[in-house]
């Protein structure tokens, strides 16, 4: 009678007296829990704010790879940013595309060859309008600072494979290693045991996503490999477009039937890249179907709700706020609980 007794009085405290221990909910968790389980959310389509989220209609409008760029992609909505990864002179991962500081920074000369001091003296500017703005070279450490709790950081890394793991260190000394996705280029499977032995170093923590192109993947089986091995929540996919070609009719093999029928069994997230690539074909990246479809032909459902209808439930855009308005109007996202 006496142990029944404790074991009552422990039952009615451990109700009365819940664990303060319990982890707590934030929009990027919840960000992250629709990224790990795409079969429940596949009514709901991702936006992912390529170079933090730059261009407005087709226009620059603020700097890319900025500190201001994440604050408006969170405030719009987007799940994720991407941003460059580059290092300085003296060691310290900061936010560049370009070996050169030339087009996007009031300094000259390339990102190497400057310590972190002097890229605080580098002005960001505003691509097209040569607008210079208050905002000098972030650290990847004062961007993740501002993404934190508040969305998904994609990684973009401008240097060797063997730099992330530190990268992922990085972010797990600020507690955010569940917060960004690393991705790398698998075409076989050498690919992906040299993944396999990278991500050991980097660590279970960390989400990995493969990119895959259809110059090199022709079949849904090795898609299926490429994801199943390592658990990855979605991947990366890219049908190449040349110029003087037609836009693609069926999405081509990575968005076949076969290949999401993977997608469903393995639940994962197909993922489609509709941002321009400067100086190359409209949509290089999407069979032709991109933002400049979307939004300078006025034509989104020939390009985002062309590949939504072939399951694609990730868009990757430099259209940030075009997109999430016209998801929103056509009935593609489900808000979320906080917005923080």
């Amino acid at each position: 009678m006496r142990w029944t007794a404790l074991f009552l009085s422990a039952l009615v405290f451990a109700f009365v007296c819940p664990p303060a221990f319990s982890a707590e909910t934030t929009r990027a968790t919840q960000i992250l829990d629709r990224l790990k389980h795409a079969n429940d959310w596949r009514r709901h389509v991702m936006v992912v704010a390529h170079r933090t989220g730059w261009k407005d209609q087709g226009r620059m409008v603020r700097a890319e790879n900025s500190l201001e760029a994440i604050r408006n992609a969170i405030a719009l909505g987007a799940e994720m940013i991407e941003l460059d990864v580059r290092k300085s002179a003296d060691g310290t991962f900061v936010l560049m595309h370009d070996d050169f500081l030339d087009r996007t920074t009031t300094c000259r000369g390339e990102t190497k060859t400057r310590t972190v001091a002097e890229l605080k003296n580098c002005r960001l500017i505003v691509e097209g309008r040569g607008t210079v703005t208050d905002e000098t070279v972030p650290t990847l450490t004062e961007a993740l600072l501002v993404a934190k709790d508040r969305i998904l950081v994609n990684i973009d890394n401008k240097l060797t494979a063997a730099v992330l793991p530190e990268i992922a260190a990085e972010a797990r000394a600020l507690g955010m290693a569940d917060q960004i996705l690393i991705k790398e280029n698998l075409w076989n499977e050498r690919r992906i045991a040299d993944t396999r032995t990278l991500m050991a170093a980097i660590g279970p923590d960390v989400t990995f996503m493969p990119i895959l192109a259809d110059d090199a993947v022709h079949d849904a089986r090795f898609m299926a490999q490429a994801t199943d091995t390592f658990g990855a929540p979605a991947a990366e996919l890219v049908h190449w477009h040349a110029d003087g070609t037609p836009m693609t009719k069926d999405g081509g093999v990575l968005f076949s039937a076969k290949a999401r029928a993977e997608a469903i069994r393995g639940n994962w997230h197909l993922w489609v890249n509709t941002y321009p690539i400067v100086n190359r074909p409209p949509g290089m990246l999407a069979g032709g179907r991109g933002d400049e479809r979307a939004v300078l032909d006025g034509l989104p459902q020939e390009s985002w709700g062309f590949w939504i209808d072939r399951g694609a439930t990730i868009i990757q855009t430099d259209e940030p706020k075009a997109l999430i308005g016209w998801l929103e109007e056509n009935g593609y996202r489900i808000p979320y609980d906080l917005m923080n």
